[in-house]
């Protein structure tokens, strides 16, 4: 009976041990134990966890397959929606989407969704090392700077079969700008409809916030970002790299003189918020973005690279969210005793639950009901304290949630070295402000409709860039999304 099978516990590594290393903190399912968490579905006629997954992947097929070992087929059927199951298994908040919407979990726990996709993703590229070399032809490199490296073995691309009269979709001109989750979904799904798709990214490594936002402990780059992403490559895609839309190229001459026919703009919202309080300016401050950035794009935990970052003894995090997780722990693994201050309480931290466990399990402190007034400095101009204020819930704000009032004369200070600001991120305005006719909302985001499109002809937005900070997932159906509405956009044009 489902009701006499508990959920299958994933394997960790110990956090004493994993508090001092970057390795990966889970070890996912092995297939025995796949199976019998599989075994778990209730196999819905309504299947509630489909409609709550924001890219449509059909879960109970796929798990039923797991269920009965043909991963062969379950990976197939994830494919069919999803272009980063090994990432997402990983990283998306389950527990607020399909996993929240499992209807086992009104009684009892829910099936593991998102360890059995990353078992599928794992189990697959350790049979056949992913997509097969021979099937496509991939490029990844800076055309532009003359330097073009192949991936997948470099053969011949294969033609697509003619699904139409007039003008093939290999022949139709796509340009994606960002390799975030949003641009690589966008991408997948046009590039498999025939398109000729080309990414712009701005950085030197594709994978956006997924190569440089997101921890190594969660999120392997090498072990599975890369493999994914050369997934995303056989399909046909190309990447070029370290061009800045805006300054490098622009959208109007992609358009007008590079003879692309549709853009689609999933640059993210990397631009860092602070609180506008004394002291920000102090040598030890930091965004988020730009500590995760260091080390995870520019390796700055490994002893290698000559790319060192200086994080100190003592390290406070403000903001409650993932990236405040992800920033205190990785400051935790570079030797800090490590703080995490946010003005809630910890029913109302924003972060998942599994992060917020692992960073307690790992020895991170969590100072509640506290906000910071003032980063306090020394005499040589480098953080010396963060001075903070208690605080209490008073009535809820616009967004539901209790608001956080001061309580008065409790000041207090707490001796840091290091401060890194993790309060989100909006979208940089650089496309905005070179594109004549997209428009734009008062907090900074592209003004879309509900399939991507924008104030501009022929270009689509979505993620990050249109909806401001949020999910992997969440970025990626609005890819997918606007994959959809640009065929049909040019299906018409």
């Amino acid at each position: 009976m489902v009701d006499r099978i508990p959920r299958v516990p994933v394997r960790e590594q110990d956090p004493k041990v994993r508090a001092h290393n970057f390795e990966e903190v889970c070890y996912g399912y092995n297939q025995e134990e796949a199976q019998l968490e599989a075994s778990r579905c209730l196999h819905c006629k309504n299947p509630r966890c489909v409609t709550a997954c924001p890219v449509g992947i059909k879960i109970p097929d796929f798990i039923e397959r797991v269920a009965a070992g043909d991963f062969a087929g379950a990976a197939a059927k994830i494919a069919e929606d999803s272009s980063l199951p090994a990432v997402c298994g990983r990283v998306c908040p389950q527990e607020s989407q399909c996993e929240g919407s499992c209807v086992l979990g009104v009684k009892f726990e829910p099936v593991a969704i998102g360890k059995l996709e990353r078992f599928v993703a794992d189990w697959t590229f350790a049979q056949v090392g992913g997509v097969k070399p021979s099937e496509t032809h991939a490029t990844l490199g800076n055309v532009r700077g003359g330097t073009v490296s192949e991936a997948n073995g470099g053969v011949e691309q294969q033609s697509c079969e003619t699904v139409e009269e007039g003008l093939h979709p290999s022949h139709r001109k796509v340009a994606i700008i960002g390799s975030g989750p949003a641009g690589l979904a966008c991408a997948y799904d046009l590039a498999k409809l025939g398109y000729d798709v080309t990414i712009f990214e701005a950085l030197h490594k594709p994978g956006g916030v997924l190569e440089y936002g997101i921890p190594e402990f969660r999120l392997p780059k090498d072990k599975v970002l890369k493999r994914e992403l050369q997934d995303v490559l056989a399909v046909g895609v190309k990447i070029e790299t370290d061009v800045i839309i805006g300054r490098t190229v622009t959208i109007d001459s992609l358009m007008d003189k590079e003879g692309f026919e549709a853009v689609f703009v999933g640059t993210g919202a990397g631009l860092p918020k602070f609180m506008g309080i004394p002291g920000e300016n102090l040598n030890g401050v930091f965004s988020a973005n730009e500590f995760l950035t260091r080390n995870n794009l520019m390796k700055a935990f490994r002893d290698d690279y000559r790319t060192p970052i200086h994080a100190g003894k003592k390290v406070c995090v403000v903001g409650g969210g993932n990236v405040a997780m992800d920033a205190a722990r990785t400051a935790l693994r570079l030797g800090a005793d490590t703080t995490i201050v946010y003005r809630r309480t910890e029913v109302e931290l924003p972060a998942r639950k599994e992060e917020v466990h692992h960073a307690k399990e790992e020895g991170i402190d969590f100072q509640m009901l506290t906000n910071p007034v003032e980063i306090m400095g020394d005499e040589r101009g480098w953080v010396r304290a963060l001075k903070c204020v208690r605080m209490e819930l008073g009535e809820p704000d616009e967004s539901g949630r209790r608001s956080p009032v001061v309580i008065p004369g409790s000041e207090f200070e707490i001796p840091t070295e290091t401060v890194i600001m993790a309060l989100g991120t909006s979208p940089n305005p650089l496309i905005s402000r070179t594109t004549p006719g997209l428009e734009v909302t008062r907090r900074g985001g592209l003004v879309a409709d509900e399939s991507g499109a924008t104030t501009r002809p022929g270009v689509f937005a979505g993620g990050d860039a249109v909806t401001g900070a949020a999910t992997v997932i969440l970025a990626m159906g609005a890819g997918r999304k606007a994959a959809a509405a640009i065929d049909e956009y040019l299906k018409n044009k």
